[in-house]
């Protein structure tokens, strides 16, 4: 991880940005001390689609069946 002070931030900025596009991660100081991170930027997942795992998980009828006493106790 590299270290860069603002104001070469400022000078290199197009550069820096050259090598965050390649996966290096470079953390932007105020002097000597850290005040943020360039990273590549990954879009957002698209989430969960509604019928993604249809035709491979199966719950059988047992599913469905009431619970036993013992365990429906556990559960409370």
């Amino acid at each position: 991880m590299k270290i860069v002070t603002i104001h070469a931030a400022k000078t290199n900025l197009s550069q820096l940005l050259a090598e965050v596009e390649v996966g290096e991660e470079i953390v932007l100081a105020r002097g000597k001390t850290p005040i943020a991170k360039l990273t590549r930027y990954s879009p957002p997942s698209q989430g969960r689609r509604f019928g993604a795992f249809k035709g491979q998980i199966d719950a059988g009828p047992e599913f469905f069946e009431p619970l036993p006493e013992e365990e429906l106790k556990a559960w409370e």
